[in-house]
């Protein structure tokens, strides 16, 4: 007699797990909150749903247990990932080494999942909220939603965390995990704009510039990142920020600690060169202004806030290499793109099974593993989607 699986979540890895496990036989139904499956996977990437990375590297996570992290991408590795994704006809290209679907298109990835889904008789029931989980015995199960409940012999919880806008997110996989006496790590907001103290914030809204950025706590440089800067009216955006924000996050949280980001808006430059880049100009057009020689170095909106009154070309290529900001919270959690916190992976098998409750598993953003930028995080999802599935 096959077993009989309940999923809570039809995200990526919700749908993954299903996928493995049904492969292996099981009778498996995936409750669904939302009116839809995969809600959040297709905002993914901005849409474009970058599913892995050729660097796969466990440096690339944030987790208690680096070891653990590393056991469930040596079972699902990503030319693992790609050669799934290629099998259920999903044409792939990289970029960098970030991989992507051909249409860069997230309802592409989401489209061949359901259809393998279906092809397995797979069921997937929208519109179901579970309420509660509910251990009736030995590897037995039963599921409450707000109008049914389901028998089962396993559950895999894979609702996510509270991160993003999209409709559905939520904590209940921390409530589940608390109601069986998981040991968790409260969610925090990861992948995730900063604010920052100061006033000149509401003068570079809106500005995109390439550059780079330090994380200093307490005077020591704890993280760094390049690309395109976005300067908000509140603080910083864009992946170079998203990159460092876990441990800015971290620190701020914990409290007590001078939290900085140093930005450097010319990071191929040495303060030596740019020296004598302002140098040079200020020899072509003597009559220009310190304000106008900065003209076609950095964008307009940024010149007042680098160039204030009386300054001399030093201060200004010093700001202009390392303009520090105090930060002063994350943005919002609707912000985010993932959270870090979750099931701790101590309470957790390789196969991702509570070791307290044989046949409840956890998967996907309800651990506390979160990566960064890159396709890290689908990663994590697809790898422990199919170490679930498959445990």
């Amino acid at each position: 007699m096959s077993q009989s699986i309940v999923i809570i979540g039809a995200g990526a890895s919700g749908l993954v797990s299903a996928i493995f496990a049904a492969r292996r036989g099981a009778c498996v139904t995936v409750l669904e909150a939302n009116d839809k499956p995969g809600r959040k996977l297709l905002a993914a990437g901005n849409g474009k749903c970058n599913l892995t990375n050729l660097n796969m590297d466990v440096t690339h996570y944030h987790c208690e247990n680096a070891a653990f992290v590393q056991n469930v991408l040596d079972a699902f590795s990503n030319d693992d990932a790609m050669a799934f994704f290629t099998s259920l006809g999903l044409l792939l290209k990289h970029r960098d080494g970030w991989v992507y679907p051909v249409t860069e298109q997230s309802q592409s990835v989401l489209n061949v999942l359901l259809y393998e889904a279906e092809h397995l008789g797979i069921r997937i029931k929208t519109r179901e909220r579970v309420t509660r989980v509910e251990h009736t015995g030995p590897l037995r199960f039963r599921v409450e939603t707000e109008t049914w409940q389901y028998e089962c012999d396993r559950v895999i919880v894979a609702c996510g965390s509270p991160a993003s806008a999209v409709r559905g997110s939520s904590d209940d996989g921390m409530r589940f995990a608390k109601e069986a006496e998981i040991s968790v790590r409260p969610f925090l907001p990861a992948l995730v704009p900063l604010r920052v103290r100061g006033d000149y914030c509401g003068r570079w809204a809106g500005v995109r510039a390439s550059g780079s950025v330090s994380l200093l706590i307490d005077g020591q440089v704890k993280a760094e990142s390049s690309g395109i800067l976005q300067l908000t009216d509140y603080g910083i955006s864009g992946i170079p920020t998203l990159q460092i924000s876990h441990d800015a996050v971290c620190a701020l949280e914990e409290g007590g600690h001078e939290v900085l980001a140093r930005l450097d808006f010319c990071p191929d430059m040495t303060q030596g060169e740019l020296e004598e880049r302002m140098r040079a100009r200020e020899k072509l057009c003597p009559y220009k202004t310190l304000k106008h020689q900065l003209t076609g170095i950095i964008p307009e909106q940024l010149i007042p806030v680098v160039c204030r009154k009386k300054d001399s070309a030093a201060s200004v290529v010093k700001r202009l290499k390392a303009l520090d900001l105090t930060l002063t919270a994350p943005a919002p959690l609707r912000h985010a793109q993932v959270c870090q916190g979750g099931v701790r992976t101590t309470e957790l098998t390789e196969h991702l099974e509570a070791k307290n409750c044989p046949g409840l598993f956890f998967i996907g953003e309800a651990v506390d593993v979160d990566g960064d930028c890159g396709g890290y995080n689908l990663h994590w999802a697809w790898a422990s989607g199919y170490a679930a599935g498959k445990g």
